[in-house]
């Protein structure tokens, strides 16, 4: 199973660290944002991070929620999160279950040799619990930005107005 966009989004209830349990039928009428990352304490992971922290308070004024995932256990997550000062929760997948739900694992390689790994990935998730954007490959440059634009529109959507009418004309054409 995986996720579609303009789709509901698969409930699921996974551990987190400061001894939360982390359901998405439980998060209905938030905003979330689910950002898939390799490995706590490494560079790019790090850097990822760092920068959902720095807008934490705008995705916060935009009613959303931000969840960092990985394979990482939660004494891993607790020591990641407390060194960072990390405001938003770390979800703890060791069995890999909402990485393949999300289809986050993909064939990676590192010093030539082959690995299945996580796929930076970042989805977002609107109120009533569909998938309303999904990021892969991400690269970390403006990531977070995209991020908190995509979240503030879901809370100010554009209205939509109404096609202009041909103006009406009171003349009525001669008759040659």
């Amino acid at each position: 199973m995986s996720v579609t966009l303009g789709k509901p989004a698969p409930d699921f209830t996974a551990k987190a660290t400061s001894n939360q349990t982390v359901s998405l039928e439980d998060l209905r009428g938030k905003n979330v944002v689910l950002f898939f990352y390799p490995k706590d304490n490494t560079p790019g992971c790090t850097s990822e991070g760092q920068a959902f922290t720095e807008h934490f308070d705008a995705f916060h004024e935009n009613d959303t929620i931000i969840f960092g995932v990985s394979k990482d256990g939660l004494e891993s997550h607790e020591t990641f999160k407390a060194a960072q000062a990390f405001p938003f929760e770390l979800i703890s997948d060791e069995d890999e279950a909402l990485c393949k739900l999300f289809d986050v694992i993909r064939l990676k390689t590192m010093n030539g040799e082959e690995f299945m790994g996580i796929e930076r990935s970042t989805f977002l998730i609107d109120k009533d619990g569909i998938l309303q954007h999904e990021w892969r490959k991400v690269r970390l440059k403006g990531h977070v930005d995209d991020v908190l634009q995509a979240s503030y529109a879901l809370c100010n959507p554009t209205p939509v107005e109404e096609p202009k009418k041909p103006a009406a004309t009171d003349e009525v054409a001669e008759a040659d």
